[in-house]
């Protein structure tokens, strides 16, 4: 039975026993949601999301572009890969740098 997160985001169709799974589990998102595309999956049940983003720049008035990484809890529900655009949503710290977890999968 998968709960109701309080994100505008589908319930995934398969079900897990991941304990910190916001669908199946119990733990809670609360704060930012950020979009990012996956570009490493090689822990174990952790993803690197990366988010680039325009910087005003005061001085010459243009804009220059910037990244930055987000390691995220994934779920096996959702199964985020290498290339997936994905939607991450801040939760209590689950290790030492992963303060995110995957709550969609996008595009694959």
């Amino acid at each position: 039975m998968a709960r109701n997160i309080g994100l505008d985001v589908p319930i995934p169709a398969t079900e897990c026993e991941d304990a910190n799974c916001p669908f199946h589990g119990t733990l809670p998102v609360r704060g930012q949601v950020i979009t990012g595309k996956v570009v490493s999956d090689r822990m174990n049940g952790t993803v690197v999301v990366e988010r680039e983003f325009l910087h005003y720049v005061k001085k010459y008035k243009r804009y220059e572009k910037r990244r930055s990484k987000y390691h995220a809890h994934s779920t096996p529900c959702l199964n985020a890969g290498v290339g997936d655009v994905v939607r991450i949503a801040e939760c209590r710290p689950l290790s030492k740098t992963t303060n995110f977890v995957v709550v969609e999968v996008m595009t694959e």
